[in-house]
């Protein structure tokens, strides 16, 4: 029987796995994933989105009428607006029309204030990435805001340990690699870090846009992938935390 909870926040994690039957090739590995859309908001990042905000609500970075700002791609936003709508604190966006109409207006439905950078090449770019980094930036600068700046946000790596436990139970320890695309690769740090410690050889696999492969030592450039490919080497990674890096198309 489900248990009953205090509020939506409480529901966030502990998301089923899910095996694939049919595009699995006979003698394949076993494939399984990870069904991150069961969280409230719909993405994994409900997860660092509420480890961010209680971490600095613990150590007094945001107070009890502070706000909080960020720059997003989308689902960090999605995730922030409805964390911040539970904690009654205002959330100031920046984020682009390179981006997924629907994840916008998610955000404006849950509270949160837009300001849209228009995409010159309608894609993302690390022009784009910088733009709404420094737009977010001074909008941190008014007094009691606590920007998340999730490209550098270490708490969220909790978050994403406690994701990694999840997966190590529900496959009983019978795991043999971790698959995840990168964005500011806090999720594949994190579950990385976190699988390792159980089993040193678990592989793991980094996924980035082709278009914009610039962990692989390529260029960047524009892409169409929402929430991935910062378009230069994001502060999260670390060399050796992937033993692969693939690349995906538009």
């Amino acid at each position: 029987m489900n248990e009953l909870r205090g509020n939506i926040l409480q529901c966030i994690g502990n998301t089923s796995l899910l095996a694939l039957r049919r595009v699995v090739p006979k003698n394949g590995s076993r494939i399984l994933l990870k069904l991150e859309n069961e969280n409230p908001a719909g993405s994994m990042k409900d997860r660092m989105a509420l480890a961010m905000i209680e971490a600095a609500e613990a150590d007094g970075r945001l107070k009890a009428n502070g706000s909080v700002v960020e720059y997003t791609a989308g689902s960090t936003g999605v995730s922030l607006s409805l964390v911040c709508a539970v904690k009654g604190y205002p959330l100031y966006v920046v984020s682009s029309d390179a981006f997924a109409q629907e994840k916008l207006n998610h955000m404006k439905i849950l509270g949160a204030r837009l300001q849209i950078l228009h995409s010159e090449s309608g894609g993302m770019t690390e022009k784009l990435t910088r733009d709404m980094i420094e737009a977010a930036r001074i909008i941190a600068a008014k007094p009691g805001t606590f920007w998340t700046d999730q490209l550098n946000n270490k708490d969220q790596l909790a978050a994403y340990h406690k994701m990694a436990e999840e997966i190590w139970m529900q496959t009983d320890g019978k795991i043999d690699g971790f698959v995840q695309s990168v964005g500011g690769a806090g999720c594949l740090r994190g579950n990385a870090e976190a699988l390792r410690r159980h089993n040193s050889q678990i592989h793991i696999v980094a996924v980035e846009p082709s278009e914009s492969a610039v962990l692989s030592g390529g260029k960047p450039g524009a892409h169409k992938i929402d929430g991935v490919g910062a378009g230069f080497v994001v502060p999260l990674w670390q060399q050796g935390i992937a033993d692969q890096i693939e690349q995906v198309s538009t």
